[in-house]
């Protein structure tokens, strides 16, 4: 197992790229990952051998990882209000309306549209993406 904490790191190391959780972090539990997988591989298998370990090993490094940030609190869900008047914003901004008119022109307070644009600005990643 040892011999493939590289791979560990390197999916690690693409999570930490995209989401900017610390690196250390993801890599600790990219490595509970392949415990995991190497406390289920059953080497004498049929079609089985050392060197489809990482293949059997991925899902459950990407496993760990993705359930960490889902369960921390990472992934945000806005409300579809706020996306909506989010969009309707950048529009208008794009359209040149100076940014301090905004939420005027959307009917919301100052401090509604700040939330608003700060919940909006979280990038929100795609698991499904992030191990290739």
């Amino acid at each position: 197992m040892v011999e493939h904490l590289p791979f560990a790191a390197k999916v690690a190391a693409n999570y930490a790229r995209r989401t900017g959780h610390p690196k250390e972090d993801l890599e600790q539990l990219a490595a509970i990952g392949l415990i995991k997988a190497s406390r289920r591989y059953d080497i004498h298998r049929p079609g089985r051998s050392p060197n489809h370990f990482i293949a059997y090993a991925r899902p459950f490094v990407n496993g760990e990882i993705t359930h960490y940030l889902r369960d921390k609190g990472f992934l945000i869900s806005v409300p579809g209000r706020w996306r909506e008047l989010h969009a309707r914003g950048q529009k208008l901004l794009r359209e040149g309306v100076p940014t301090d008119h905004i939420p005027q022109q959307l009917g919301l307070s100052g401090q509604r549209w700040a939330e608003i644009s700060a919940a909006c600005a979280v990038r929100v990643i795609a698991i499904a993406n992030l191990a290739e």
